[in-house]
């Protein structure tokens, strides 16, 4: 199984959002809170080319931030991948 990577800061609403989406889907994934790492910001600027949490990702496929997470699981071949 491939795994989950949401980058995210703990008080930000659409990290939450996330979380919350995939744990009601009951897909395990790893967070990494880029504010106690200046390694793990840097390493999520560079995977996914992009500055603003969260960056989620499915192994090596960036989905993107939460709007990008939402529209992603639309397809049910998507939510059936995470969810296995």
């Amino acid at each position: 199984m491939k795994t989950v990577t949401v980058y995210s800061k703990d008080y930000c609403p659409y990290c939450k959002a996330a979380k919350k989406l995939l744990n009601t889907l009951n897909v395990e994934f790893k967070e990494i809170d880029v504010l106690r790492s200046p390694v793990d910001l840097k390493t999520m600027r560079r995977r996914s080319n992009r500055h603003t949490v969260p960056q989620i990702f499915f192994g090596d496929k960036h989905i993107g931030g939460y709007t990008d997470l939402v529209d992603y699981l639309q397809d049910s071949r998507n939510k059936r991948a995470l969810a296995s």
